[in-house]
Protein backbone atom coordinates (compact mmCIF):
# COMPACT_ATOMS: atom_id res chain seq x y z
CA UNK A 1 0.00 0.00 0.00
CA UNK A 2 1.66 3.31 -0.83
CA UNK A 3 0.82 6.34 1.89
CA UNK A 4 0.24 9.63 0.99
CA UNK A 5 4.03 10.58 2.44
CA UNK A 6 5.59 8.03 -0.67
CA UNK A 7 3.34 9.32 -3.31
CA UNK A 8 4.18 13.02 -2.69
CA UNK A 9 8.38 12.01 -2.37
CA UNK A 10 7.58 10.21 -5.73
CA UNK A 11 6.14 13.97 -7.43
CA UNK A 12 8.85 15.59 -5.77
CA UNK A 13 11.24 13.23 -7.30
CA UNK A 14 9.14 13.13 -11.09
CA UNK A 15 9.16 17.31 -11.13
CA UNK A 16 12.98 17.62 -10.34
CA UNK A 17 13.97 14.83 -13.26
CA UNK A 18 11.59 16.86 -15.27
CA UNK A 19 13.69 20.00 -14.14
CA UNK A 20 16.81 18.42 -14.74
CA UNK A 21 15.41 16.64 -18.47
CA UNK A 22 14.04 20.31 -19.17
CA UNK A 23 17.37 21.79 -18.27
CA UNK A 24 19.94 19.72 -19.93
CA UNK A 25 17.44 20.01 -23.48
CA UNK A 26 18.01 23.76 -23.01
CA UNK A 27 21.76 23.82 -23.02
CA UNK A 28 21.66 21.66 -25.99
CA UNK A 29 19.54 23.62 -27.64
CA UNK A 30 21.78 26.40 -26.99
CA UNK A 31 24.68 24.22 -28.18
CA UNK A 32 23.24 23.68 -31.06
CA UNK A 33 22.66 27.48 -31.75
CA UNK A 34 25.80 28.70 -30.47
CA UNK A 35 28.68 29.76 -32.60
CA UNK A 36 32.41 29.62 -32.19
CA UNK A 37 33.54 33.12 -32.73
CA UNK A 38 37.25 34.33 -33.34
CA UNK A 39 38.53 38.29 -33.46
CA UNK A 40 38.27 39.64 -36.87
CA UNK A 41 42.26 40.92 -37.01
CA UNK A 42 45.37 39.42 -36.22
CA UNK A 43 46.44 39.27 -32.53
CA UNK A 44 49.40 41.06 -32.06
CA UNK A 45 52.10 40.28 -29.18
CA UNK A 46 55.97 41.25 -29.05
CA UNK A 47 58.20 38.42 -28.29
CA UNK A 48 58.17 37.78 -24.31
CA UNK A 49 54.63 39.03 -23.85
CA UNK A 50 51.94 37.23 -22.76
CA UNK A 51 48.90 37.00 -24.94
CA UNK A 52 45.46 36.15 -24.86
CA UNK A 53 43.79 34.39 -28.05
CA UNK A 54 40.13 34.98 -27.48
CA UNK A 55 37.66 32.85 -29.01
CA UNK A 56 34.09 32.35 -27.20
CA UNK A 57 30.79 30.89 -28.04
CA UNK A 58 27.66 33.19 -28.78
CA UNK A 59 25.22 32.54 -27.53
CA UNK A 60 27.81 32.29 -24.10
CA UNK A 61 26.88 28.15 -22.79
CA UNK A 62 28.32 26.74 -19.86
CA UNK A 63 30.90 24.16 -21.70
CA UNK A 64 33.56 23.06 -18.76
CA UNK A 65 32.22 19.56 -19.29
CA UNK A 66 32.84 20.11 -22.68
CA UNK A 67 36.14 19.46 -25.11
CA UNK A 68 37.93 22.46 -26.39
CA UNK A 69 41.12 21.96 -28.59
CA UNK A 70 43.42 24.47 -29.29
CA UNK A 71 45.86 23.87 -32.37
CA UNK A 72 48.02 24.42 -35.27
CA UNK A 73 47.20 22.41 -38.42
CA UNK A 74 50.72 23.44 -39.71
CA UNK A 75 52.57 21.72 -36.34
CA UNK A 76 53.21 17.75 -35.83
CA UNK A 77 51.78 16.96 -33.13
CA UNK A 78 49.06 19.90 -33.59
CA UNK A 79 47.77 20.30 -30.63
CA UNK A 80 49.22 23.46 -28.60
CA UNK A 81 46.18 22.70 -25.24
CA UNK A 82 43.48 20.41 -25.29
CA UNK A 83 40.60 21.12 -22.62
CA UNK A 84 39.06 17.43 -21.65
CA UNK A 85 35.59 16.87 -19.34
CA UNK A 86 36.64 19.12 -16.71
CA UNK A 87 40.36 18.65 -17.06
CA UNK A 88 43.46 19.72 -19.31
CA UNK A 89 44.52 16.68 -21.32
CA UNK A 90 47.99 17.24 -22.28
CA UNK A 91 49.79 14.45 -23.46
CA UNK A 92 50.33 14.92 -26.79
CA UNK A 93 50.88 18.51 -26.74
CA UNK A 94 53.56 20.02 -29.00
CA UNK A 95 56.44 20.03 -27.08
CA UNK A 96 57.16 23.41 -28.16
CA UNK A 97 53.94 24.86 -25.94
CA UNK A 98 54.52 22.95 -22.64
CA UNK A 99 54.18 24.87 -19.63
CA UNK A 100 52.98 28.02 -21.22
CA UNK A 101 49.44 27.45 -22.16
CA UNK A 102 46.57 27.28 -20.36
CA UNK A 103 42.32 27.90 -20.67
CA UNK A 104 40.42 29.17 -17.62
CA UNK A 105 37.58 26.96 -16.23
CA UNK A 106 35.86 29.53 -14.69
CA UNK A 107 35.80 31.34 -18.08
CA UNK A 108 34.55 28.44 -19.70
CA UNK A 109 31.28 28.38 -17.92
CA UNK A 110 30.19 31.36 -19.39
CA UNK A 111 31.53 30.10 -22.87
CA UNK A 112 34.50 31.56 -23.39
CA UNK A 113 37.57 29.56 -25.09
CA UNK A 114 40.04 31.82 -25.03
CA UNK A 115 43.96 30.43 -24.76
CA UNK A 116 46.40 32.16 -22.43
CA UNK A 117 49.78 31.76 -23.88
CA UNK A 118 53.02 32.96 -22.23
CA UNK A 119 56.31 34.32 -23.16
CA UNK A 120 55.96 33.98 -26.74
CA UNK A 121 58.14 33.13 -29.29
CA UNK A 122 58.99 33.65 -33.04
CA UNK A 123 58.49 30.39 -33.41
CA UNK A 124 54.24 30.94 -32.22
CA UNK A 125 53.44 32.94 -35.34
CA UNK A 126 50.89 31.76 -37.17
CA UNK A 127 46.99 30.83 -37.46
CA UNK A 128 45.58 28.55 -34.45
CA UNK A 129 42.29 26.50 -34.58
CA UNK A 130 40.25 27.13 -32.03
CA UNK A 131 37.85 23.52 -32.25
CA UNK A 132 35.10 22.92 -30.07
CA UNK A 133 34.55 19.50 -29.98
CA UNK A 134 31.30 18.95 -28.29
CA UNK A 135 29.66 20.70 -31.24
CA UNK A 136 32.64 20.16 -34.18
CA UNK A 137 32.70 23.87 -34.58
CA UNK A 138 35.88 25.93 -34.84
CA UNK A 139 36.96 29.31 -35.83
CA UNK A 140 40.63 30.56 -36.69
CA UNK A 141 42.62 33.13 -34.75
CA UNK A 142 46.15 34.55 -36.01
CA UNK A 143 49.02 35.56 -33.58
CA UNK A 144 51.94 38.02 -35.05
CA UNK A 145 54.74 37.59 -32.72
CA UNK A 146 56.93 40.71 -33.74
CA UNK A 147 60.17 42.18 -32.17
CA UNK A 148 62.23 45.19 -32.32
CA UNK A 149 65.58 47.26 -31.58
CA UNK A 150 66.19 50.75 -31.09
CA UNK A 151 68.26 52.46 -34.38
CA UNK A 152 71.84 53.16 -34.51
CA UNK A 153 73.39 56.54 -35.90
CA UNK A 154 77.02 56.61 -37.52
CA UNK A 155 78.77 59.26 -39.63
CA UNK A 156 80.79 58.24 -42.56
CA UNK A 157 82.66 60.60 -45.40
CA UNK A 158 82.59 63.52 -43.51
CA UNK A 159 83.52 66.71 -44.74
CA UNK A 160 83.79 70.88 -44.30
CA UNK A 161 80.08 71.01 -45.13
CA UNK A 162 78.21 67.62 -45.05
CA UNK A 163 78.27 64.54 -43.64
CA UNK A 164 76.82 60.83 -44.49
CA UNK A 165 74.68 59.66 -41.63
CA UNK A 166 73.92 55.99 -41.55
CA UNK A 167 71.18 54.36 -39.58
CA UNK A 168 71.49 50.65 -38.87
CA UNK A 169 68.80 48.47 -36.41
CA UNK A 170 68.99 44.99 -35.97
CA UNK A 171 66.33 42.25 -35.11
CA UNK A 172 63.64 43.08 -36.36
CA UNK A 173 59.80 41.20 -37.10
CA UNK A 174 58.38 41.86 -38.97
CA UNK A 175 60.16 43.78 -42.02
CA UNK A 176 59.93 47.10 -40.48
CA UNK A 177 60.86 50.63 -42.54
CA UNK A 178 63.21 53.30 -42.19
CA UNK A 179 62.86 57.39 -42.02
CA UNK A 180 64.88 60.20 -41.64
CA UNK A 181 63.27 63.36 -40.53
CA UNK A 182 65.26 66.84 -40.09
CA UNK A 183 64.57 69.02 -36.79
CA UNK A 184 61.48 70.13 -37.67
CA UNK A 185 59.97 66.84 -38.14
CA UNK A 186 60.52 66.91 -41.81
CA UNK A 187 61.14 63.79 -43.90
CA UNK A 188 64.61 64.25 -45.98
CA UNK A 189 65.41 62.33 -49.29
CA UNK A 190 67.55 59.37 -48.38
CA UNK A 191 68.82 56.65 -50.05
CA UNK A 192 66.94 53.26 -50.72
CA UNK A 193 66.80 51.02 -47.64
CA UNK A 194 68.87 48.01 -47.67
CA UNK A 195 67.65 44.88 -45.95
CA UNK A 196 68.48 41.79 -44.72
CA UNK A 197 67.07 38.43 -43.41
CA UNK A 198 68.98 36.64 -41.21
CA UNK A 199 68.46 32.65 -40.44
CA UNK A 200 66.56 33.69 -37.55
CA UNK A 201 64.15 35.35 -39.86
CA UNK A 202 64.82 38.76 -38.29
CA UNK A 203 65.22 41.51 -40.43
CA UNK A 204 68.19 44.19 -40.23
CA UNK A 205 67.95 47.04 -41.94
CA UNK A 206 69.85 50.08 -43.32
CA UNK A 207 69.94 53.77 -44.81
CA UNK A 208 71.94 56.76 -45.57
CA UNK A 209 70.78 60.17 -45.93
CA UNK A 210 73.50 63.67 -46.88
CA UNK A 211 73.40 66.84 -44.93
CA UNK A 212 74.58 69.47 -44.03
CA UNK A 213 76.90 70.16 -41.15
CA UNK A 214 74.85 73.67 -39.16
CA UNK A 215 75.08 74.89 -35.75
CA UNK A 216 72.56 72.60 -33.79
CA UNK A 217 70.98 70.64 -36.56
CA UNK A 218 69.03 67.77 -35.58
CA UNK A 219 68.48 64.68 -37.03
CA UNK A 220 66.77 61.58 -37.06
CA UNK A 221 66.08 58.13 -37.77
CA UNK A 222 62.73 56.32 -36.84
CA UNK A 223 62.47 52.64 -37.62
CA UNK A 224 58.54 51.46 -37.73
CA UNK A 225 56.56 48.48 -38.09
CA UNK A 226 52.52 49.60 -39.05
CA UNK A 227 51.63 45.72 -38.28
CA UNK A 228 52.67 45.60 -35.18
CA UNK A 229 52.41 49.47 -33.89
CA UNK A 230 55.79 49.70 -33.20
CA UNK A 231 57.91 52.78 -33.61
CA UNK A 232 61.72 53.63 -32.49
CA UNK A 233 63.66 56.11 -33.40
CA UNK A 234 66.99 57.80 -32.67
CA UNK A 235 67.83 61.33 -32.58
CA UNK A 236 71.88 63.18 -33.43
CA UNK A 237 71.94 66.84 -33.43
CA UNK A 238 75.30 67.97 -35.17
CA UNK A 239 77.31 71.31 -35.38
CA UNK A 240 79.19 73.00 -37.88
CA UNK A 241 83.03 72.83 -35.96
CA UNK A 242 85.65 71.33 -37.66
CA UNK A 243 86.60 68.97 -35.13
CA UNK A 244 84.99 65.64 -34.91
CA UNK A 245 81.15 66.11 -33.90
CA UNK A 246 80.86 62.81 -32.81
CA UNK A 247 83.61 63.49 -30.04
CA UNK A 248 82.18 63.73 -26.32
CA UNK A 249 79.13 63.22 -27.49
CA UNK A 250 76.37 61.71 -24.78
CA UNK A 251 73.48 59.22 -24.79
CA UNK A 252 70.02 60.22 -23.44
CA UNK A 253 67.85 56.97 -24.18
CA UNK A 254 63.80 56.73 -22.92
CA UNK A 255 60.90 54.37 -23.12
CA UNK A 256 57.43 55.59 -23.28
CA UNK A 257 54.21 53.33 -23.82
CA UNK A 258 51.04 54.96 -25.00
CA UNK A 259 47.26 54.54 -24.68
CA UNK A 260 47.85 52.34 -27.96
CA UNK A 261 50.35 49.79 -26.83
CA UNK A 262 52.80 51.09 -29.12
CA UNK A 263 56.74 51.29 -27.68
CA UNK A 264 58.81 54.68 -28.52
CA UNK A 265 62.37 54.03 -28.12
CA UNK A 266 64.17 57.70 -27.98
CA UNK A 267 68.27 58.18 -28.04
CA UNK A 268 69.34 61.85 -28.15
CA UNK A 269 72.55 62.51 -29.12
CA UNK A 270 73.93 66.06 -27.92
CA UNK A 271 76.91 67.94 -28.00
Amino acid sequence: MISLSDGLSFKSRLSSLRASVFHHTVILLLLAESQVVGPSEPIVALVGDDVILPCHLEPAVDVVSGSVEWGRPDLEPRFVHVWHLGQDLLVNQNPSYQGRTSVSAENLKHGDLSLRLSAVKHSDNGKYRCYFASQAKETTVELVVGSVSAPVISGINLNSSTVVLECESKGWYPEPEVLWLDGEGNLLSAGPTETVRGPDDLYTVSSRVTVEKRHSNSFTCRVRQNNINQTTETEIQISGRERNFWQGARKRQNLTKSYRGERRRRETWTR
